[in-house]
């Protein structure tokens, strides 16, 4: 694409060191995502050398879930206030010394505390890093290709975390997976603070929200607190119960208020707007499908089929290559040519083939027959649906909103997280339960009783998967029912920064 492609009427003019900064922005994203799957691999290890109860363990990842929920739309509205690159740069810091303290942890609760300040860091972080390419990149083309590559590391980031999460553990040691974070973060701050420079007169200097900013926070972290908890204490837990009716009233009391402050910390028109209301459901139950997969294959993989670490990180490989290609390939390629909802309903559906036939697993499958063909389709799917997505999900709003609207992709991704862990975990659980109480009886010897309880497992993680069929079959219907945008007009995709401030209306998606 020549630098002096014809704009939109308004556009701003395209920064020559954007295709630079995307580098870094890049790998920003991708040590985000890795911290997500990485730190699960080194748990056990990191447990027995510090001490931490099988009770506790649980806050290693909590810890952090709670802390980059509850503060994404915060974070997301500082980076439209201070400027994203700024936010950029102080989030990548703060990431990297939070990450050395974990590595550096003796005890528990200096570990928890390093893993909460990771949260609060990617919580700044995660919005910065999408915003700046929503802002930097508003032609179509460019646009598409620079979104193929950050929705491939946004979906497949997670599996490489396996990958290399095995690799440290098993060949250095569990805190490795913390120290690795900081040559990335170093690298990528470095390259963002003399590479990228932000258009001009795209902050929002309106005074902070605070009222939306407590609301929000609090309404977050007991709906992720909630979900968290009901894994581990089941749904009936009354503190369980207490976390979803306060995290309902909270949530509900923000939109109220967001509704009637002049500066609302979540402009309502950002999330009322059809397509990115679409991409946020949509998104968000992709994710809980997704999470609740990743652990079951893990969990399969290793005790089942008696997988090493690094080797069940390897077997992800293909679902990997498959994001790879959904998303640079197809998506990118093909986002400029169809509505968003042709590439996003049809992906959710070959993720959801994929999905289908993991629900024929059994103790004695063929990874080669079974589950290389159905990660394959899982990652060509959703490899395609998330990068128009991510694309839809800041396309056409105002730049003083882009941090905000990028936060509601990262909210509505953590939270289905959350949602999809607990959720799925509890329908395994169950079945498992059922059949193991079904069929021990008839079970005489050790032997036998052992593969009473492989099947059960197998069985409960089918039983599960079933579930995130249908889950996918949802997202599907919704993408192809509320996103409505057609193809994107092939000059400027993102409003002009310089727009007046009182003008809340977004730019509309030119249909074709």
């Amino acid at each position: 694409m020549s630098e002096t492609a014809t704009k939109a009427p308004g556009a701003v003019q395209a920064d020559p060191g954007r295709w630079k900064a995307l580098v870094f922005i890049a790998l920003a994203q991708l040590m985000v995502v890795l911290d997500a799957t990485i730190v699960n691999i080194a748990l056990p290890s990191a447990q027995q050398d510090l001490g931490i109860s099988d009770g506790n363990r649980q806050w290693v990842v909590t810890a952090y879930a709670l802390a980059f929920g509850g503060l994404l739309l915060f974070g997301g509205r500082i980076a439209d206030l201070w400027g994203r690159k700024r936010a950029f740069v102080v989030g990548l810091s703060g990431f990297a010394a939070a990450s050395a303290l974990g590595g550096a942890a003796t005890n528990e609760a200096m570990m928890f505390g390093a893993r909460a300040l990771q949260g609060v860091f990617g919580a700044l972080l995660a919005p910065a890093a999408l915003s700046l390419l929503a802002v930097m990149f508003t032609d179509a083309k460019e646009r598409a290709k620079a979104f193929g590559i950050y929705g491939a590391i946004a979906g497949g980031g997670g599996a490489v975390g396996l990958i290399l999460g095995g690799f440290l553990t098993e060949y250095l040691d569990w805190r490795w997976t913390f120290f690795v974070n900081i040559p990335f973060a170093v690298v990528a701050a470095a390259g963002a603070y003399f590479v990228i420079r932000e258009p001009e007169g795209g902050r929002n200097r309106s005074p902070l929200d605070i009222p939306g900013v407590f609301l929000s926070t609090l309404g977050l972290v007991a709906l992720v607190y909630g979900f968290t908890r009901a894994e581990s204490e089941g749904w009936s837990d009354s503190l369980t119960v207490g976390m979803f009716v306060a995290s309902g009233v909270l949530l509900l009391t923000f939109v109220l208020v967001e509704a009637k402050v002049k500066a609302p910390l979540l402009p309502l028109r950002v999330i009322t707007e059809r397509n990115r209301g679409g991409v946020y459901l949509s998104l968000g139950l992709a994710i809980i499908a997704m999470f609740g997969l990743f652990l079951f294959l893990t969990y399969y993989l290793q005790v089942v089929k008696g997988y090493t670490p690094v080797k069940t990180g390897f077997a992800f490989l293909p679902m990997i290559v498959g994001m790879i290609t959904g998303s640079t390939q197809i998506g990118a390629r093909l986002m400029t040519r169809v509505p968003p909802r042709l590439l996003m309903g049809p992906g959710f559906l070959v993720a959801a083939l994929g999905m289908l036939l993991l629900t024929r697993m059994e103790i004695g499958s063929s990874y080669a027959t079974l589950l290389l063909p159905a990660m394959l389709l899982l990652g060509l799917g959703m490899g395609s649906a998330f990068m128009p997505a991510m694309s839809l999900s800041t396309q056409g709003v105002q730049a003083r909103d882009a941090g905000v609207a990028s936060a509601m992709v990262n909210t509505s991704q953590q939270v289905g997280g959350a949602i999809g862990t607990a959720l799925l975990n509890t329908v395994a659980a169950s079945a498992t339960t059922s059949y193991i109480t079904g069929h021990m009886a008839s079970a005489t010897s050790a032997p036998q009783r052992q593969l009473v309880q492989l099947e059960g497992m197998v069985h409960g993680y089918t039983s599960a998967i079933w579930f995130a069929v249908g889950i996918l079959v949802t997202a599907a219907v919704i993408a192809l029912t509320l996103v409505n945008a057609g193809k994107p007009d092939m000059g400027a995709v993102t409003g002009s920064d310089a727009q007046d401030a009182d003008d809340a209306a977004p730019v509309p998606v030119v249909a074709h």
